[in-house]
This record gives C-alpha cells, structure tokens and sequence, in this order.
C-alpha cells in the first residue's frame, strides 16, 4: 500500500482523535501511563549514550546523540500503541474541529492523559533510573559511571528548569510540540512499521537537539534530577516548568498543526466513513 496522502492523514487523524475519548477512564489511564513510561525510557537511553562527552572535545554532538537515543521513545508510543499527551493534543483537538467530540471531550481526554503520562515517567525516574544506579546520585564518586550519568541528567534538568527564562520555556514547548505532532502526522502517512520509524526519526532528533522543552519528557528529567538529590533543582522550579511546557506545547500542536492542517483540508470537506476504519489501532 502506498503512502497516504496529506488530505487523508488529515481524515484518519480527525477520527482517531474522536476514538480516543470513546474508551473507559482506566483504558485511558493506562495507555498514558504506558507513554509516559516510554518516553522516560527515551529520556533514560538518551542520558546514558551521551554521558562524559566533553563538549570541548566533542562540541554539540552530544545533543545529536541525545536526540538520536530519544527517538526510541516516540517509537514505542506509536508502534507499541498508548496515549501521550502532546500527540493528543494534536488528535483529539482535530476531531473536536472536525465536529466529531465535544469540547468538554478534549478536555477530560487531555487532563486524564497528563496524569497518567505523569505516572509512568515519574515510575522510571524513580524505580527503573534512581533506584537502580543506572543514573547516579550526587554522592557518586567523581569520574565513574554513576557520576557521569548524574552529571549528564543534572545538566540537562537544569538547563531546562533554572536556564531560560518564562518566554524562553514557552516558545521551545512550542517549537518542540510543532516538530512532535509533525511527527506524528507523517506517521499517519506511512502504512508500514519502518515508514513509521522514519517518519519519526527526524523531527524528534531535531527537538531534542536544539534543546526544546516536552513537557512529558520534563516529567522524567526534572524529577530524576531531583530523586538524584540535585541540590539547585526543587519541586517548585519544576511545577513551574511543567506548567509553562505544558503550554507552550498545547499551543504548538493545536495552533501550527491541528488548527493549520484543519483549515487547508477538513474545513470544507465532506466527512469520509471510510476514515473512521483507516487506523483503527493508532495512538499516539
């Protein structure tokens, strides 16, 4: 089967957007929570491949490396199947647009969502990074492994939560869910698993490369950090942070994508049945 094309991606997003608010609270629950989980695991793969590479040996590579690794976490949502929050935001808006959903629908579907997202990262940045050694702590000892990783994820944390201002925070939420939800929708296009992964590679390395904030992804770093024990970072910097990714990505996705791709092929096209069947089993 070919590649679809935007007009159709555009349909079968739309009705699996509406899918997604049909099922049960604890389906949706634990589809967020598996997503969450995942992109902490991109996170933690992420952390480990890029640990102890100098930047004044190795200049910016180190976040080609990071957003190589964290790839795999976006992977796992689309192809292994769960619900997570910024692809959400796209979808389930879009369906709303397309006069499939209530608003109230988007909103206890994006709310629910966030909490179980919320759930698994925070579950790996505890028990799966912490509790494990496969990140260190603060008291590690200087040049080993567990030093290493702790340094990589305390300075990827506060980067994102001490280092750029409000304004800053929130525009790179929104550039990071405008890359992510393109991701997402060029996956709608493809019809095979390696379509899928490729389609997803690129924007994702690219988010993650020049540093923008996910707020789902700031689910696992900043607590990490903060499990860690990270003596900059407290939980009042990292609520903070949340809120404004959070926002930031909403706007991304519902603005740059949702409301775009809404506008140049569903505004004035009829609905198509055979859209509601395309992707019966896609989330994202």
């Amino acid at each position: 089967m070919s590649a679809r094309e935007p007009q159709e991606i555009a349909q079968v997003a739309a009705a699996t957007g509406a899918k997604k608010t049909h099922r049960t609270w604890d389906r949706v629950l634990l589809s967020a929570f598996l997503a969450g989980a995942y992109i902490a695991f991109g996170g933690l793969v992420a952390i480990t491949v890029s640990s102890g590479l100098d930047p004044a040996t190795w200049g910016t590579l180190p976040t080609l490396f990071t957003g190589t690794a964290f790839t795999l976490g976006l992977v796992l949502v689309l192809i292994a199947g769960s619900d997570l929050a910024t692809g959400n935001m796209l979808l389930v808006p879009l369906g709303a647009m397309r006069g499939k959903i209530s608003t109230a629908d988007v909103v206890r579907n994006l709310a629910l969502v966030l909490v179980g997202n919320l759930l698994g990262a925070l579950f790996v940045a505890y028990f799966l990074a912490i509790s494990t050694g496969v990140i260190g702590s603060a008291g590690a000892e200087p040049g080993s492994t567990a030093a290493l990783t702790y340094d990589r994820l305390t300075d990827i944390a506060n980067g994102k939560a001490l280092d750029h201002s409000a304004w800053q925070t929130f525009l790179r939420a929104v550039g990071c869910n405008w890359l992510v939800c393109l991701a997402v929708w060029m996956s709608l296009a493809a019809t095979t698993v390696s379509g899928k992964i490729l389609a997803i590679f690129f924007p994702i390395m690219a988010f993650v490369a020049m540093g923008f904030d996910h707020v789902v992804a700031n689910m696992f770093f900043l607590p990490a950090a903060v499990f860690a024990g990270d003596p900059d970072l407290v939980w009042g910097d990292v609520l903070v942070n949340w809120l404004l990714a959070g926002a930031g990505n909403l706007v991304g996705a519902v603005v740059f994508v949702a409301t775009s791709y809404w506008y140049l092929f569903l505004k004035d096209a009829p609905q198509d049945p055979a859209a509601a069947e395309a992707e019966p089993a896609e989330r994202a």
